[in-house]
């Protein structure tokens, strides 16, 4: 499978077709040929709710396909960080509309390929697309110009926690590794075992490049221990659901908590909200 998924790669193509069919080794087959791990075949049966431009020659490799965000998802994400702009506005100037470009610079921390890195270059002026991967970088780069971004897309090979002394942004997006599929088997995902870092590690990490921060987390995480990751900063949890399903939780912290007024939604959302007075 390997060989094959590079070569495909290197000609801008990845075998696309309507069907599958199972097979005996454990692995599954498109009417293409492409051979897949068959536990792969409930997220390549929603390729299109990632990549919607998916049969244009999308890249993803396998851990792509465990961690990469639902397209609706990274939408409303990007559209709530561009109204940034919005906030910054100088006083007796008109406000834009919900869905003006925004002109914010921010960080990618774990790019992958390039999933939400994509939403947030169509929607703010300026992404610092890193990961530690070089192969997925450059499937990131590769899917960013199949939707014509890739040129608002600042793309760097590294670990965001050795980079992140030397980085400033308006805002931080991490979804650090949870520890592939079986972070499903908990009822409540542990913060504190996360590989190489803990949440709050990473988010302390974060705060070096920029007060405001996103968090992308799995779905059975406690949303009162996401908040209590930044003391004293308003936070406001999203239950983000696709199709009626929980998919994910996303924390929003300081000015990017309060900047959901009058953006259309993009996707389900349920909310947890905490003040900036708790502490």
């Amino acid at each position: 499978m390997g060989k094959r998924k590079r070569k495909q790669f290197q000609h801008g193509h990845m075998a696309t077709v309507s069907s599958v069919e199972a097979d005996s080794g454990g692995t599954f087959v498109t009417p293409q040929g492409q051979e897949m791990p068959a536990g792969l075949e409930k997220y390549w049966r929603q390729r299109y709710n990632f990549f919607w431009r998916f049969d244009e020659g999308i890249a993803i490799d396998e851990e792509g396909w465990y961690s990469v965000t639902p397209e609706a998802i990274a939408e409303d994400t990007a559209e709530r960080v561009a109204q940034l702009h919005n906030q910054r506005k100088p006083p007796g100037r008109k406000q834009q509309r919900a869905t003006d470009f925004g002109r914010i610079c921010i960080v990618e921390a774990f790019c992958g390929v390039g999933g939400n890195a994509i939403k947030f270059a169509e929607w703010c002026e300026h992404v610092i697309a890193i990961d530690i991967d070089p192969g997925r970088l450059e499937m990131a780069r590769h899917n960013a110009e199949i939707y014509g971004v890739a040129d608002r897309i600042e793309f760097v090979l590294g670990d965001f926690y050795q980079l992140a002394p030397m980085l400033k942004a308006d805002v931080v997006f991490m979804s650090p590794p949870w520890g592939g599929p079986e972070y499903l088997g908990a009822d409540v995902f542990n913060l504190d075992t996360m590989p190489f870092h803990s949440a709050q590690e990473w988010l302390d990490r974060a705060r070096m490049v920029s007060k405001n921060i996103v968090y992308f987390m799995p779905k059975n995480c406690d949303p009162v221990q996401l908040a209590d990751l930044y003391p004293g900063a308003p936070c406001e949890i999203e239950l983000n659901y696709t199709n009626g399903f929980l998919k994910a939780v996303t924390a929003y912290y300081n000015d990017v908590a309060l900047s959901d007024e009058g953006r259309c939604k993009s996707a389900d959302r349920r909310v947890y909200r905490r003040p900036a007075s708790r502490k």
